[in-house]
């Protein structure tokens, strides 16, 4: 089919139609489809939710701690281990270009920032909360919640305060 031209090949094991339309997300439903376990996390998701200005040149994924790192040409893929209720805890599923892609709720994906703030720095992760809570895009019980999963609600207290205030 791909010689006939009714398929176009994106990866391997990925076509598509010739011709049909790629959102800017294509590369997330890339990664889903050949990542079943892993959730959309951090900087990719804080682009899923039009959250602060990061525009991250790789995906994003979280995945349990005990599962094997996935080898990808394409996309790049930069890889978060999480366990138990911080990787299960607020999954909403986005359909991007017809893939069921699972993404961190807003509220868990401010929370993670502050979490792996040392991998993505804490600039980033203050603009997602400044900019969430001005889109009013969490509110303080659901980051609470989910800060108190990933056991930094003290960390997050703080800052929390300020934006409100």
């Amino acid at each position: 089919m791909v010689k006939s031209g009714k398929l176009a090949r994106v990866i391997r094991g990925v076509y598509s139609l010739p011709g049909s339309s790629m959102s800017e997300h294509r590369s997330l439903a890339e990664a889903a489809l050949h990542v079943s376990s892993g959730v959309v996390c951090l900087l990719s998701a804080l682009r899923v939710h039009e959250i602060g200005t990061q525009a991250p040149h790789e995906v994003w994924l979280a995945i349990e701690h005990q599962a094997p790192i996935p080898r990808l040409d394409r996309p790049t893929i930069h890889i978060v281990r999480m366990s138990g209720a911080a990787r299960t805890e607020g999954v909403e599923v986005h359909v991007i270009d017809g893939v069921n892609v699972p993404v961190f709720c807003a509220a868990k994906t401010v929370a993670d920032c502050f979490k792996f703030r040392n991998k993505i720095g804490l600039e980033v992760a203050l603009e997602a909360l400044r900019d969430a809570w001005a889109q009013r895009k969490v509110t303080i019980d659901s980051l609470m919640h989910f800060a108190t999963i990933n056991r930094v609600s003290n960390v997050i207290r703080p800052y929390v305060e300020s934006v409100v205030a």
